[in-house]
């Protein structure tokens, strides 16, 4: 265990008195210095959320005891947690097609060290990212994905997936729909970007609609995969004003600036565990 690793427990209850005071005092009690806390009450839930970070050099609970100890408190409150440490470093899938700014950006950023992570596997329906996944040393995978064939390809994916031991997927523009089956295997550990154009301009050109209707901003959403196409649980948004004086190519050169950026966000609120779901919404920490 490094010297300098910490915990964060993620929190979800009903909303009531001394919930705050019950948690600080479990880890006061266990020698527990919190370096982190943000909390927040959903007024009309009346729902209660909670981040909180405290080292572990002195802590006096074993990282295996931390849990059994903590739900006999959580039991209490009837509350819902995560535990996660500083220290672990989570493997990261990326799933792509051919469009590749997202997922050049995602490796400069890994080969930067911004982020703690491993990205030991590139998964694709067509082969020509290939060569970047080899660039990086990165084992890539193409897996062609038809409607004649679908149910047995992701079987191939979710193979890969166990084989690598993944734990968390992005999709940088994959320009595939997972099944209901994949993404209730994997809840809250599928990254989507997509413009924010969606519903409203579908289809394989949204940029030539848009331009079309004269749009005055273009954006884009990060959100978690679920079983509703594009209606999972939102983690990050970005917009940017266009005027008449933008081409389409200029439109997509700006979409295509945001869609990086915020998928570069929704990543690294989720490696550093500041994302929380609820229902069909998330609570994203500071």
């Amino acid at each position: 265990m490094k010297s300098d690793a910490s915990a964060i427990l993620l929190i979800s209850c009903s909303d009531r008195k001394g919930l705050v005071c019950a948690v600080t005092d479990f880890l006061m009690r266990h020698n527990g210095n919190i370096i982190d806390l943000e909390q927040h009450t959903d007024t009309e839930e009346g729902t209660f959320f909670m981040r909180v970070e405290w080292e572990m050099a002195a802590f006096a609970l074993p990282r295996d005891q931390i849990s059994e100890k903590f739900s006999l408190l959580a039991d209490r409150f009837d509350m819902k947690y995560e535990l996660h440490f500083s220290d672990y470093t989570p493997r990261m899938a990326i799933f792509v097609s051919k469009f590749s700014h997202c997922i050049h950006d995602l490796l400069a950023r890994w080969n930067a060290g911004e982020w703690q992570v491993d990205i030991p596997l590139i998964i694709s329906n067509h082969p020509d990212l290939e060569p970047l996944a080899k660039m990086h040393g990165i084992d890539f995978h193409c897996i062609a994905v038809a409607k004649d064939n679908k149910a047995e390809q992701e079987a191939k994916q979710m193979e890969l997936l166990k084989e690598y031991s993944i734990d968390v997927m992005v999709l940088a523009r994959y320009m595939q729909i997972l099944s209901d089956r994949f993404c209730e295997e994997y809840p809250n550990r599928i990254i989507n970007i997509h413009h924010s154009f969606l519903p409203a301009f579908v289809g394989a050109k949204p940029y030539h609609s848009a331009y079309q209707r004269g749009v005055k901003i273009v954006g884009a959403t990060s959100h978690y995969v679920t079983a509703n196409l594009d209606e999972g649980p939102i983690i990050d948004q970005e917009v940017m004003r266009v005027s008449h004086k933008d081409s389409v190519e200029s439109l997509i050169r700006k979409g295509r600036d945001l869609e990086k950026m915020v998928l570069a966000r929704a990543v690294w609120a989720h490696l550093q565990n500041k994302v929380l779901v609820y229902k069909n919404r998330t609570i994203v920490f500071n």
